[in-house]
């Protein structure tokens, strides 16, 4: 079903049911994308057991990094007006032999192009991971989440910025790639800044 009203859009997410069977925690969709003002969207995997239980999106360790990344505070962060959060699959998809599954397949077919719709204003998407790179970089992506993440101003044109993902479980990767806070963090805080 398509939904014109942004509220009853909301109200579908929030009850949605697609997928419960094949979530071990059941369905608790998490995502923020209440103004149409909004200038920049974040897309990250999906919500871990603490965002799940919280209901807030990035209300973990690897939010306290990204918000770190962007220059900004929680209050900006979660500043409805100035960021919009939706990410691959919605609920908590439950834990597989090294971390969290993947997103559900279902969220993003279903709900992702109606809740752009009502984003308008959206200048600077955050590609977090693989799963939101694959998606909308489609055939333009790396062969590897590091090669698209350090090829990252290929992407800027179409206001995307593709990342790794900002979990403690990355701590190697940022040592073995220092350019990527040397370049690419303080490229993202000024676009923030600008757009904030």
């Amino acid at each position: 079903m398509i939904y014109e009203d942004r509220d009853q859009l909301l109200a579908a997410i929030r009850h949605c049911r697609e997928c419960a069977a094949y979530l071990l925690l059941g369905p608790n969709p998490v995502l923020r994308v209440g103004d149409e003002r909004a200038r920049i969207l974040v897309i990250g995997q999906a919500p871990g057991t603490k965002v799940h239980q919280s209901g807030i999106p990035w209300n973990d360790p690897s939010g306290d990094r990204l918000r770190q990344w962007m220059g900004l505070t929680s209050g900006q962060f979660y500043d409805q007006s100035k960021i919009a959060i939706m990410p691959m699959g919605f609920c908590y998809p439950g834990k597989g032999t090294s971390g969290d599954l993947p997103p559900r397949p279902e969220c993003a077919p279903l709900w992702h192009d109606q809740i752009m719709a009502h984003l308008p204003a959206i200048r600077l998407t955050l590609l977090i991971g693989q799963y939101a790179q694959a998606r909308y970089l489609g055939p333009g992506r790396k062969s590897t989440l590091t090669e698209t993440v350090k090829a990252w101003r290929e992407y800027g044109k179409d206001g995307y910025l593709p990342l790794v993902h900002p979990s403690p479980r990355n701590r190697l990767w940022l040592i073995k790639n220092p350019w990527f806070e040397a370049e690419v963090v303080p490229s993202l805080r000024e676009r923030v800044a600008d757009l904030t």
